[in-house]
């Protein structure tokens, strides 16, 4: 069963036509890369997936609901999402940040809530001193690290992740390659992953999705999309890796 769906959609940002009749289906436990130029409609397809944007025509559906018919902010605290700029609020401590969705619940436990925190913070393997810092005072890759620590505070089945390692530098981005590889084969969360690095997509992803002005041209394993692409533009895509 599909855990996320996207079906005949249409989407636009005023008159500029984004996706069209497009349709994906993601499986439990499936790491999907999302690949393309700018443009081609990538982000826009995740920012379906969690109801930051609406479909003018389509149906969006996460864990069998439709999202037009959800109630989005349970929905988001239900789903991790992690985002280039990492979105931590620079005025709150890093365990602060850290535990941020769950301390919007009226029903929290001070003390399961610190344990969470201190598990997780031992998963994207940074220092507990770190705790008490403020995002300023840490490195772009620790901020990363904080940015994934906090997507995994609920322990969402489903991860979002747009472009998160986009703006560090190439060991910094490796280091946290392998991190999340490493998070997903423990965990086995579904994670959707946006890039333009194909050599990302095949280093992580456990299918890739190609796309290209708002359309999927080739959808499979990292071997197929290497081995047989389909397209020029896949092939060019394939031949350009550094």
């Amino acid at each position: 069963m599909s855990v996320i769906s996207l079906t005949d959609i249409t989407a636009a940002y005023g008159k500029k036509g984004v996706l069209e009749h497009f349709n994906l289906d993601i499986t439990q436990g499936e790491f999907v890369m999302l690949i393309g130029t700018s443009g081609c409609g990538k982000t826009t397809a995740l920012k379906l997936m969690n109801g930051l944007l609406k479909p003018n025509a389509g149906r969006v559906m996460v864990n069998g609901k439709d999202l037009a018919d959800t109630d989005l902010t349970e929905l988001r605290r239900k789903l991790g999402y992690v985002v280039q700029e990492t979105g931590l609020f620079p005025h709150l401590t890093i365990a602060k940040n850290i535990s941020y969705v769950a301390d919007l619940s009226r029903k929290k436990d001070k003390k399961a809530v610190k344990e969470r925190v201190n598990r997780l913070l031992e998963l994207v393997e940074l220092p507990e001193e770190v705790l008490r810092r403020y995002p300023d005072e840490l490195s772009g890759g620790q901020k990363q690290r904080v940015g994934i620590a906090r997507a995994l505070m609920n322990s969402p089945e489903i991860l979002l992740m747009d472009e998160p390692f986009g703006a560090v530098d190439e060991i910094t981005r490796r280091r946290l390659q392998e991190e999340i590889g490493r998070i997903h084969r423990r965990q086995k969360e579904t994670i959707v992953f946006v890039t333009h690095d194909i050599d990302e997509a095949l280093r992580l992803g456990t299918r890739i999705v190609v796309m290209d002005e708002g359309r999927i041209i080739q959808d499979g394993p990292p071997e197929e999309i290497r081995a047989n692409p389909a397209t020029d533009f896949v092939r060019k895509l394939i031949s350009d890796r550094a």
